[in-house]
């Protein structure tokens, strides 16, 4: 059974959710305060414990944005999602770009969090499920390339489909889950223009209408921040308008 840690100090939420929850056959452990939360996951071997955080972000002693950071500084690729009573861009922004890879605007429906959560832990294998492309043949620097050692290359960046890992001019780039099966959808289809629909399909295991498109532009912008020269002016993540994005070797 799937074990979640949630942090959330609504007592009628914490009856709902847990109930909700167990019903669905996850296990289920809650703390109030970010200090318990944090104390539950102090380190790597105490995270491995946990197959799902599951945070609200207003707390008596703080915000689930700190646990999620502290999560994140440990290198746990746990998968997060962040339970919010709004949906403003700069809550949406800091949840993100701290490592959250979902999030959920109260009040909502527990049957389309529990859903959220099993597409999520789906999607944790996401190294399997980017890496079975059709090898793609071409010159370094026009078309993406992968290699017998399950390799991506597209000039200077590097997928390592194995270690779930990319590099750009050698330099190991700091992504999140999200970023990376993202970066890995555009480079893999390089010159053709991923519709949203298409990444939501793909990456969001048909579930499109639990991230909007708010959400995908944000992962576009942290990819622009971390990969262009000049992210205001992109060179190879291009935006094409009214249909998506394409990536550019």
């Amino acid at each position: 059974m799937c074990k979640i840690l949630l942090l959330e100090d609504d007592l009628s939420l914490i009856d709902g959710l847990e109930y909700s929850l167990s019903k669905n056959n996850f296990t289920v452990e809650t703390v109030r305060t970010v200090g318990e939360a944090l104390k539950r996951l102090q380190n790597d071997d105490l995270i491995s414990q946990y197959d799902l955080l599951l945070l609200d972000i207003t707390l008596p002693d703080g915000t689930g944005f700190e646990v999620c950071e502290r999560v994140r500084k440990e290198n746990s690729r746990i998968p997060v999602i962040f339970l919010t009573a709004s949906d403003e861009e700069v809550n949406v922004i800091r949840g993100l770009d701290g490592g959250g890879d979902d999030y959920i605007t109260k009040p909502f429906k527990l049957g389309e969090l529990c859903s959220r959560i099993r597409a999520l832990l789906r999607r944790a294998g996401y190294s399997r499920q980017t890496g079975d492309a059709d090898p793609q043949e071409g010159a370094q620097g026009s078309a993406p390339r992968q290699n017998t050692d399950n390799r991506i290359v597209s000039g200077g960046l590097m997928i390592d489909l194995t270690a779930s890992r990319v590099t750009l001019d050698g330099k190991t780039l700091d992504l999140t889950r999200a970023e990376y099966r993202l970066i890995c959808l555009l480079v893999r289809n390089a010159e053709r223009v991923m519709t949203r629909d298409m990444i939501f399909s793909e990456l969001w295991d048909h579930m499109g209408s639990f991230v909007d498109d708010n959400t995908l532009s944000v992962y576009i912008r942290r990819l622009r921040e971390k990969i262009e020269t000049d992210p205001s002016k992109p060179e190879h993540l291009i935006t094409a308008r009214g249909f998506g994005y394409r990536w550019v070797p």
